[in-house]
């Protein structure tokens, strides 16, 4: 049986400590920060990150430098027989695109996975591919299952402030004008590889409605499963714990006795959409698995 290394990024919101406890390798997320180079967990946390993005500081994100994905996979290469790489979506980052060209060079024993997830689904894509690993999969059959269930997600985002959005080129500089004096709480979503919007909500306890609504349709009629049993439920936000722990509530109540993770948004993610953002997300479990992952 082949040993297969799982490799994924920081975008999966993944720390370094639980990629230590789950045997796996987390690639740190770069960001420019007034002119300066910091790494997501490593020199950059949380704390620090969102008292920067307020004080209104000049923040860039970037992709893991070459050299740094090559020589990580050489020094696996000396210890495993094969990798699997997940890096964020291709939509939403020139990563993927560049880690499949770096792969071109290592005879089939790289293989990166271009499965159109990011944050808690990429997580649950980086689970996935452990356990695969686990049951013998090889590398080149874990990516072909990944890419086969790529569209098996779904992430919806409520946004606490537009001036993010603003900032990063998503909406007009007249669209946030217009969506700050009504005082506008857009719902976004994830479905594949681009953020798009879904809805518009008026109050944050709206949004939070249309969200879990979202979520209870896409059970339902797109993942054919009301009652979620073959189905991975996630909550992630930005900055405020205590607003996502009350959402939270909200959500069990609404899918009573269903396990709920919950988690940071990624500082990629954050960055774009600024603190005080929610998110309800999914993934199906993969049938190679749902019989033995609970």
């Amino acid at each position: 049986m082949s040993k297969v290394a799982i490799v994924s990024d920081s975008n999966s919101g993944i720390t370094q400590t639980q990629a230590k406890e789950l045997g796996i390798t987390i690639m740190p997320m770069p960001f420019f920060i007034n002119g300066k180079t910091l790494y997501e967990d490593i020199d950059l946390d949380q704390e620090g990150f969102y008292r920067m993005l307020t004080d209104k500081a000049e923040i860039s994100t970037s992709m893991p430098l070459v050299g740094s994905v090559t020589d990580t996979w050489d020094q696996l290469l000396q210890e495993y027989d094969e990798i699997i790489h997940i890096p964020m979506s291709s939509g939403l980052s020139s990563s993927c695109e560049t880690a499949s060209m770096l792969a071109a060079e290592y005879d089939g024993r790289v293989q990166v996975v271009n499965n159109q997830r990011i944050s808690v689904t990429q997580r649950q894509s980086v689970l996935d591919a452990m356990h695969l690993a686990e049951k013998g999969f090889s590398a080149k059959e874990i990516k072909e299952i990944l890419e086969r269930e790529k569209m098996q997600s779904s992430i919806y985002i409520m946004v606490d402030t537009l001036y993010y959005l603003k900032k990063g080129g998503r909406i007009t500089p007249a669209a946030a004008a217009l969506g700050t004096l009504l005082k506008l709480k857009p719902v976004l979503q994830i479905q594949g590889e681009k953020l798009d919007a879904f809805a518009k909500a008026r109050t944050v306890k709206q949004a939070k409605s249309i969200m879990i609504e979202a979520m209870k349709n896409d059970f339902a009629e797109r993942f054919l499963d009301a009652e979620g049993k073959d189905i991975y439920l996630e909550l992630a936000y930005t900055y405020d714990l205590h607003a996502a722990e009350e959402f939270k509530k909200e959500v069990e109540a609404a899918f009573p006795g269903k396990e709920i993770v919950m988690n940071p948004l990624s500082l990629s993610v954050s960055c774009h959409i600024g603190p005080g953002a929610l998110a309800i997300a999914c993934s199906k479990k993969v049938p190679e698995l749902s019989e033995s992952v609970s």
